[in-house]
């Protein structure tokens, strides 16, 4: 199982579209998330990243995915960069396996 977890916050190119051009980009980008949810992908939770957060990092935004394999994480990353969403966003992204608690704090140890 991998962790895939998105930051983003909307660049000026975003904020200067209409909100009818907004609407129909996005609606472009759901037959592709559908697409990947029926491969067993699944949105753990997207939400606004709260200002009271402490170290809260410089994004508006969040999401969580769950993918069942690598190749549905890479598959995923081509839709997002073949449909121009860094274009509107400044993300980062944070992925991986997901681990125990006891193998992170192993790795901790002994770095």
């Amino acid at each position: 199982m991998e962790c895939f977890i998105e930051l983003w916050s909307a660049r000026d190119s975003w904020k200067q579209l209409s909100q009818e051009e907004r609407g129909s980009y996005l609606g472009q980008i759901g037959p592709h998330i559908q697409s990947l949810l029926e491969k067993g992908v699944e949105i753990v939770g997207w939400g606004v990243n709260d200002e009271a957060t402490t170290h809260r990092a410089n994004f508006d935004f969040y999401a969580v995915w769950e993918f069942p394999s690598p190749d549905t994480k890479k598959e995923f990353e081509a839709v997002v960069m073949e449909a121009g969403w860094y274009n509107y966003f400044h993300q980062e992204n944070v992925s991986g396996a997901i681990n125990t608690t006891d193998d992170i704090i192993e790795k901790l140890i002994a770095m």
